[in-house]
């Protein structure tokens, strides 16, 4: 692996960072802050867990088919466009939720800040980064940047909560639109690449359906994308239903952002380890013991009493397997495919990760309605990621990048 010299982290490439960094904490911090409103929304605006829980997935699945259109925009236009559209849609989004009606949760909660996120979050912002950096600093530059992207969550949610408590539940829907609006003044500070600056296959125009073609013909792309899956059928189901989890077991609401914010700074220090191991012991290992561990940890939460303690401990776990994902989903395409058509490559393989996200959130409403818990819903998780692990293991290594045909 090539030593890294301090030309290795230019201007644009550390003020494009420092500018990704800033709009993915907001826009993680933002988006994964939206399940605190289910329980005010619940008692005050007549809405049902079953449609919140809808409405989230509705969110998921329209961040999933956004995310290979915007990946694809900002691979040929640039990334500051497609930020400053996304943001004013988010900031859109969120008025919506206010309204407290059905439909405009809808709408404003699951399509338009769905499409929103895809806009803002690790798609559009690694593709940035990745065509900024040098291979020899890469993957920390992506790595950094998952991990500050993660801080927000520290931040936004035991401050979206405090407003709720101090305000009311539409003034801090209102509160969190102002943050959304700055998305688009960060956006600003992005820099483009100097020519060389990264160096192989990153210089190869963007052609998104040939790289499409390209990567469905990868045996190893094909099985990630399909182990991806996992990914966002417990993540979502844990960042929409925890709150109200915890505080059908009688615990206070206080307990539910503190646990989101310890998901935010663990993730931070998880997703720094992963892009070390990613070096270490390659993609597809650390990818497959991430799967691995993070169904191990829902498995002992779900089989243990909850409390404040054992909550706490579940959430450090799980924020420290949350995005540590980013890097060695990011080095596999980088290294196969190169970077010119991160975004595009990316967004297909999130697509899968959203069709998990959006039966994550949907399903695990529909099981507390059917049912009175969620029972059924915890056990899926630990299925479905066990299933994953094993597919994940059963990948080839990246090895070398993919030759393509002339």
């Amino acid at each position: 692996m090539p030593t890294p010299t301090p030309n290795s982290w230019p201007p644009a490439l550390v003020l494009s960072l420092v500018a990704a960094g800033t709009i993915l904490s907001i826009s993680m911090g933002l988006r994964q802050s939206l399940g605190l409103f289910m329980e005010p929304m619940v008692q005050n605006a007549g809405v049902s867990v079953a449609t919140f829980g809808f409405a989230m997935a509705l969110q998921n699945l329209a961040w999933g088919i956004g995310q290979p259109f915007m990946g694809a925009l900002c691979d040929r236009y640039g990334g500051r466009l497609v930020v400053i559209a996304s943001s004013a849609l988010f900031c859109a989004g969120l008025y919506l939720i206010g309204t407290g009606s059905p439909l405009g949760l809808q709408l404003g909660g699951g399509l338009m800040i769905g499409i929103a996120v895809a806009g803002t979050s690790h798609g559009v912002l690694v593709g940035i980064v990745s065509r900024l950096a040098a291979p020899a600093v890469r993957g920390t530059a992506i790595a950094i940047l998952a991990a500050t992207g993660s801080l927000g969550t520290f931040v936004l949610a035991p401050t979206a909560q405090a407003l709720i408590e101090r305000w009311s539940w539409q003034g801090a829907l209102g509160g969190l639109a102002v943050l959304a609006a700055g998305m688009a003044a960060v956006a600003f500070l992005f820099r483009t690449a100097s020519p060389g600056a990264a160096a192989g296959p990153a210089q190869q125009k963007p052609d998104a359906r040939r790289a499409i073609a390209e990567a469905m013909a990868d045996r190893s792309f094909v099985i990630s994308t399909v182990a991806f899956f996992a990914c966002g059928f417990q993540l979502i189901f844990i960042a929409t239903h925890l709150p109200k989890y915890i505080a059908i077991c009688g615990l206070p609401p206080s307990v539910s952002a503190e646990a989101i914010a310890l998901i935010g700074i663990c993730n931070a220090v998880g997703t720094l380890v992963a892009g070390y191991l990613c070096q270490r012991w390659g993609n597809k290992t650390v990818l497959a013991l991430i799967y691995l561990l993070r169904t191990a940890s829902i498995a002992v939460f779900f089989s243990l009493p909850v409390s404040v303690e054992t909550t706490l401990v579940f959430a450090a776990a799980m924020g420290f397997l949350w995005l540590s994902v980013v890097p060695p989903v990011s080095g596999l395409i980088n290294g196969r495919f190169g970077t010119a058509n991160f975004g595009t490559l990316f967004g297909v393989m999130f697509l899968s990760h959203q069709l998990g996200a959006f039966l994550g959130a949907w399903l695990g409403g529909l099981s507390y309605e059917w049912s009175g818990s969620y029972a059924i819903a915890w056990i899926a998780l630990i299925l479905v990621g066990t299933l994953a692990a094993m597919l994940q293991f059963l990948a080839e290594d990246e090895g070398s990048p993919r030759p393509r045909p002339a």
